[in-house]
């Protein structure tokens, strides 16, 4: 019997939480991303953003996008250019994961709550994530809130 069949054995946060990936994307889709306007609200209509180009590059790399007719291969320099962007690309998702965290708080999510979405097995893990994450973007942590959402400052 493995130990995800075994009632009297807790399942492992983390993949408790990839088995929720499908649904997940399939949620929010259906409920805040069903139409073509919807979808773009998030992106820039003229420009695309750090992501969505080392996105585009590994796909067309890999081959899971295909270049259009008359669209140039990709080259050294469009690689360099993609590894180039990693660095803000992580940092904008850094941005997004601990704007996110401070939300769910603000609407009342406990920290067990956020660790079961963030597939982590503690409240304290949650904790510590949000804690990390708003030390690496925040540029004067003295002015950011701590895991309860008080200014560092006040104490």
């Amino acid at each position: 019997m493995s130990s995800t069949d075994d009632p009297f054995t807790p399942p492992r946060p983390e993949q408790a939480r990839a088995h929720r990936v499908h649904a997940s994307l399939f949620r929010i889709a259906e409920r805040h991303a069903a139409t073509q306007e919807q979808r773009l609200r998030q992106t820039h209509p003229s420009a695309i953003g750090p992501h969505e180009a080392v996105r585009l590059v590994s796909f067309l790399l890999s081959g899971a996008a295909l270049l259009d007719d008359g669209e140039p291969e990709v080259d050294h320099a469009d690689i360099t250019a993609a590894l180039s962007l990693v660095p803000q690309a992580r940092g904008e998702m850094d941005e997004l994961e601990a704007g996110l965290l401070q939300m769910a708080r603000g609407r009342g999510m406990t920290w067990q709550e956020i660790a079961f979405g963030l597939g982590l097995g503690t409240p304290q893990a949650a904790r510590q994530r949000y804690e990390r994450l708003v030390g690496r973007v925040a540029p004067d942590a003295e002015d950011q809130p701590d895991a309860e959402g008080r200014r560092v400052a006040e104490g």
